[in-house]
């Protein structure tokens, strides 16, 4: 449970999301009932809607009479669909997650065929088109292992959410539904088959103009063998009659076209399938649900259209055409996805309880408030924007002392898109946002408002915006700290610019030289903290991504990404031929070394820092800097005796003294093995966690970097049920802070962090 009053704590039911990058997302739970929609950007809402649903009926060749259940561990309160048969029971099948896929495997002794349901969303590597589509495919696979003919049907009823995504709120209390009307389409889409399904619309001024303007559509193919009913139109929080009498009776539906329009009640809309299993026969069948809400509006009122109308318009009257695309191309995406994750699942040197991991933590870089889309009248020739939320408690877009770990994912499997969000902080460094805004925790030590400048040319911007802003216009939003004088922000933008070319291919030489100036400037204004020994030293707030824990002087985490953006900017600048500053900026290196190493090594590790009160702690992440110069063949920024040395310190005491080794790498740790009473320090951070077991991994420690990531596993799918929502933070206890957070993608970095290469620079 979480241990911060007002964070999001939906419980464990959760499931694996549908949707495109930044097409909106909502997903099924695994007890079967549709309950999280993430389809307005950037917000979060947690509740079930009854008359979404999936239902099957079997009944075997000889028998009387069938049997239909709602295929859901539970039922609706209030009477809502009381003719319903609910309560699928506990017990009777598995679910099973691999994002983006996931499986409901159906063990009913009353279903004599035996029913699989493969549920997916077309998210596929360097793919900038298919990636982007508002389509869930579901598709069905039966097969009857009795020696009777058994025959199917699976209903797919939805309820008209058109309008529903309007508010900032994390439920639908007060949504409207005035002006919603349902539609049953069909259309050939061979010789000898054709698509089926209900077009959920609303009436709207104009076409498509506001962001709760859109469609639903559910569809199925019909085709020899497989025959498609429907009810076009039934009130969602009745009782259900009108579906429920007729697919009970032999799982077919009415085929009722009848429509009309809302005055406030709630519209559900079904169809079914149903086929004939002979015995030993087997069949996959699709079904899809699709969505076309083109239009984003966010908080201060700018227009943006999402990714996906660059194919199909921005009319919001598309659904159907991406419900067809999703029908007629199902196999063929469920093969893709199956193509790219086999190499890693079938590599049995790795734990299998890991390779499911590193997968199943992919669900936030769609399902994290993802956006994706250019701003109403920008031309198609620019590219578009992209953000991931760090979280839905801590809604800022593109946080970036996150997305230094949490990009990692999308730089492999996406680079065109890592890659614009970096040229997208560039354009931001040189300039200045002169607004004033809160300082919070200034605030908060004072007992008087502070404030500060939004945001300081030269200084990287902690984020994008906000959702309730105008993100990608207004950055660096104020609130908890003044991140204009944070420390690490400036280096590790250097570092992921590198990276980024690095792990590219070392080809895109234009990237690199669009972004040098950026490059320079950021580290030119970190140079104005460094009191003379070469290192910027931290102002005695917690000016770092470890924001409620102070920092003062010359400290290990930020001063040790200092010393790796020096020798990325030296790489960079010898790359693009700048000989001057590639040899000012090896000095530079070369003196905040030497200081670094003489006020921060004890002989074991790197003290935390020279002057707080957290000094001597044992910080799990002082060699981010380290991992990301091996992650991008920089060599050593410190000794690498010393290196082996403080990572068997943080394994001894930050992973073995902390919750018996089995939750992951404590932030800090007393010098004595004691846990932390800072409230950062004292919490294990899986993103940070990971990236240290991505340095342990390319330095051969195998066993301590696998044996540090079931920690994780253990806490987030074991113990504590965190699956689909894993949180930034969690205490000794297990309890969390901020769950659906981005930087647990971090996982890659075991992956993706090379063998070290013993190139130290001189």
């Amino acid at each position: 449970m979480t241990r911060v009053a007002g964070d999001i704590d939906d419980g464990y039911w959760q499931g694996v999301p549908v949707g495109g990058f930044g097409a909106g997302t909502f997903s099924r739970t695994y007890r079967g009932d549709f309950a999280r929609w993430h389809i307005k950007a950037g917000v979060h809402k947690y509740e079930t809607v009854p008359a979404n649903q999936f239902a099957m009926f079997q009944q075997s060749e000889g028998d009387v009479t069938g049997t239909a259940r709602v295929l859901m561990n539970g039922h609706p309160a209030g009477g809502e669909l009381s003719s319903w048969q609910w309560d699928y029971p506990v017990g009777a099948g598995d679910y099973y997650a691999l994002y983006p896929k996931s499986w409901f495997d159906y063990k009913w002794d009353k279903f004599p065929a035996h029913v699989v349901l493969e549920q997916y969303s077309p998210i596929l590597p360097d793919n900038y088109r298919e990636s982007s589509y508002p389509v869930a495919v579901y598709r069905w696979h039966a097969n009857n292992p009795t020696n009777k003919a058994v025959t199917v049907s699976v209903l797919l009823s939805w309820t008209n959410m058109a309008g529903w995504f309007r508010t900032f709120t994390r439920d639908f209390k007060g949504t409207p539904n005035q002006g919603n009307f349902n539609r049953f389409q069909t259309e050939a889409v061979s010789t000898d088959s054709s698509m089926k399904g209900i077009v959920f619309d609303r009436n709207r001024n104009g076409s498509g103009s506001n962001e709760w303007d859109g469609q639903f559509v559910i569809a199925a193919l019909e085709s020899k063998g497989v025959e498609v009913s429907y009810q076009t139109t039934f009130e969602a929080a009745g009782d259900g009659n009108a579906v429920w009498t007729s697919f009970a009776k032999d799982g077919r539906l009415a085929n009722d076209g009848k429509s009309w329009v809302s005055d406030k009640e709630k519209l559900g809309g079904a169809i079914a399938l149903r086929f004939t299993l002979q015995p030993g026969e087997s069949k996959i069948i699709p079904m899809v649900v699709a969505w076309d809400f083109p239009v984003v509006e966010f908080g201060e009122g700018r227009k943006w259209n999402r990714r996906y109308t660059d194919f199909y318009g921005s009319d919001g009257q598309n659904a159907w055409k991406i419900a067809r695309n999703g029908l007629l191309n199902a196999a063929n995406w469920s093969n893709e996805i199956d193509k790219w994750q086999a190499p890693i699942i079938r590599d049995e040197s790795k734990p299998l309880w890991y390779r499911g991991m590193l997968f199943n933590e992919l669900y936030a870089l769609t399902d994290g408030g993802t956006f994706w889309g250019r701003q109403q009248g920008a031309s198609l020739k620019t590219e578009p924007s992209f953000a991931l939320l760090e979280c839905f408690d801590y809604a800022y877009y593109a946080t970036l002392d996150v997305r230094f770990y949490a990009s990692l994912p999308l730089l492999k499997f996406w680079p065109k898109v890592d890659m614009q969000v970096l040229r997208e902080f560039a354009d931001t460094v040189s300039k200045e946002w002169p607004e004033q805004g809160l300082w919070v925790w200034k605030s908060e030590q004072t007992g008087a408002p502070v404030t500060h400048k939004r945001k300081t040319r030269g200084a990287v911007p902690h984020d994008l915006g906000v959702p309730e802003g105008d993100p990608f216009v207004a950055v660096n939003e104020p609130g908890w700290q003044d991140t204009n004088g944070w420390k690490d922000l400036n280096s590790k933008f250097v570092l992921m610019v590198y990276r980024d070319y690095v792990l590219t291919g070392r080809t895109d030489l234009a990237f690199l030289r669009e972004t040098w100036p950026a490059v320079k400037d950021a580290i030119e204004y970190l140079r104005k903290f460094d009191k003379g020994g070469g290192v910027p030293e931290n102002s005695g707030y917690p000016d770092q991504t470890y924001d409620s824990w102070i920092v003062k002087g010359v400290s290990a985490y930020s001063g040790g990404l200092w010393l790796a953006a020096l020798r990325a900017g030296e790489e960079t600048a010898r790359i693009i031929g700048d000989t001057r500053t590639a040899e000012e900026y090896h000095k530079l290196f070369l003196k905040g070394q030497k200081t670094y190493i003489t006020q921060l090594w004890n002989g074991e590790y790197f003290r935390y820092d020279t002057n707080s009160e957290s000094k001597d702690a044992i910080q799990a992440d002082q060699l981010a800097g380290q991992w990301y110069a091996n992650l991008t063949g920089l060599g050593d920024i410190v000794p690498h005796d010393m290196q082996i040395s403080a990572m068997e310190k943080i394994y001894d005491f930050n992973v073995k003294k902390f919750g018996g080794g089995e939750m992951g790498a404590a932030n800090g740790m007393n010098a004595d093995g004691s846990i932390m009473t800072n409230e950062q320090g004292k919490e294990v951070w899986a993103g940070t966690t990971l990236g240290y077991a991505g340095l342990l991994m390319s330095e051969g420690m195998k066993d301590e970097a696998y044996a540090t990531t079931h920690g994780l596993y253990r806490v987030i799918y074991e113990s504590k049920g965190y699956w689909f929502r894993t949180p930034e933070a969690w205490d000794i206890t297990g309890d969390f802070r901020a769950g659906m957070y981005l930087r647990p993608t971090a996982i890659w970095a075991l992956e993706m962090t090379p063998p070290r290469r013993d190139n130290s620079a001189k």
